[in-house]
């Protein structure tokens, strides 16, 4: 259904953005950047216009439009890449002016979420995002939907009737968010289980590109795509990890956030976001090579904290801990690592066992034969490393879950 990123040929786009003040123009743009070449555009230029708002007819100003179309033409641009999220009458006004394709900051996401998803969930969550956001220009963008072409911005529901036909959309909608919502329904009875089960969760969050899908990768060998690029990996992976102490958790990779995420992709995630909110630990990774890390943390913290996630216990896992001073930072709750080169690794997985709630203890046990049913009990509950049989009974080395820990502290074998 959608087209790959490498059989498309590399558009030459141009980005244009405004500083209202609202938030570092440059470092958007910067980020505007990374996205389009992650789409697989070849940036020719960025433009900046100071406003204190947007024009509401063309986004930026009637000068800087003329000088935009003029750029356009000189470089033969074939698209412009607008960092903000234009209106209807904006795309078709700024198309109908440069005779050129128009894309905005959302467009430009979900085309690569279009391009990364690979579950089931993951291409209904990104179709149903794109529907929405292209109900939502149906009025007033005319023929600018129709005039985008193939590649960038184009992938996912495609462009036959779906710039005219209001009644298709909402029906293709409705289809996609019952969908979602049987899927929705499947992972809380996953959780629900899972949690009966006593199974521990942690989840790795953070911002795109801070190296979750590397450390991911090094934790547990699961072989997920891994690239310098935003939005490497889209779709929820889970593996177990076994930790030092003798236990085992789920530990899953989630999608990456970034500024300004569109609230259509916001609302079509949240349900994998949520997610989160059941874990029994979050590692929080930051890219510690990033000037404005501060900023990213915060944004990655906001969204945790509209999830309902500020009271889940949280490391933060400062990644690249190869690119920087280490004795400039010493902060609680904090393990630096190096997720390219495997350094850190054994730091981390302390800090996760030393967080995770304490539901199950390893322990050294020597169960008389008399207690054969005790035994058995242990054995289903937990896990079991080693067994002997001796004249005093049976010899466990085993985890032993947190409700029978009183019990079977009356067999445990203290170190000699």
């Amino acid at each position: 259904m959608h087209e790959n990123l490498q059989e498309v040929s590399a558009p030459r786009a141009i980005l244009v953005g405004l500083d209202t003040g609202e938030y570092d123009a440059e470092i958007s743009m910067q980020e505007l950047s990374a996205l389009a070449e992650t789409a697989g555009c070849e940036v020719l230029r960025c433009v900046i216009q100071p406003r204190s708002n947007p024009e509401a007819a063309t986004c930026i100003g009637s000068g800087k439009l003329e000088e935009v179309k003029a750029l356009t033409e000189a470089l033969e641009a074939d698209m412009l890449i607008f960092d903000t999220e234009l209106t209807g009458i904006q795309l078709r006004n700024l198309t109908d002016a440069t005779d050129c394709r128009i894309i905005d900051r959302t467009m430009l996401i979900l085309d690569i979420f279009a391009g990364r998803a690979r579950t089931a969930e993951g291409k209904v969550q990104v179709s149903l995002a794109q529907y929405k956001y292209r109900l939502s220009r149906l009025t007033g963008s005319g023929t600018a939907l129709s005039r985008l072409g193939g590649g960038i911005g184009t992938r996912g529901p495609g462009e036959t009737k779906l710039e005219t036909d209001r009644r298709h959309i909402r029906t293709r909608i409705s289809t996609l968010e019952h969908a979602l919502k049987e899927m929705e329904k499947h992972r809380k009875f996953l959780g629900i289980r899972r949690k009966k089960d006593g199974i521990l969760t942690a989840a790795i969050v953070g911002y795109t590109n801070a190296g979750k899908s590397t450390l991911f990768n090094m934790l547990t060998d699961a072989g997920v795509l891994a690239e310098n690029k935003l939005f490497a990996t889209l779709d929820v992976t889970a593996r177990a990890l076994e930790l030092p102490d003798g236990r085992t958790v789920l530990l899953s990779d989630t999608v990456g956030l970034i500024r300004r995420l569109p609230h259509h992709l916001v609302e079509a995630f949240r349900s994998t976001l949520e997610e989160t909110a059941q874990a029994d630990l979050i590692l929080h990774v930051l890219d510690a090579s990033e000037p404005d890390i501060r900023e990213r943390m915060q944004i990655t913290q906001d969204l945790l904290n509209d999830l309902g996630c500020a009271e889940i216990p949280q490391i933060h896992v400062l990644n690249k801990a190869d690119l920087v001073d280490l004795n400039q930072h010493n902060e609680p709750d904090t393990v630096w690592i190096s997720a390219k080169n495997g350094t850190g690794t054994d730091e981390l997985l302390r800090a996760i066992c030393a967080h995770l709630p304490q539901t199950a203890k390893r322990m050294r046990l020597c169960i008389p034969y008399a207690e054969g049913g005790f035994l058995q009990l242990l054995r289903e509950e937990g896990k079991l490393f080693s067994e002997e049989y001796t004249a005093d009974g049976t010899l466990v080395d085993i985890m032993v879950d947190v409700k029978r820990q009183k019990k079977a502290a009356e067999y445990e074998v203290k170190p000699e």
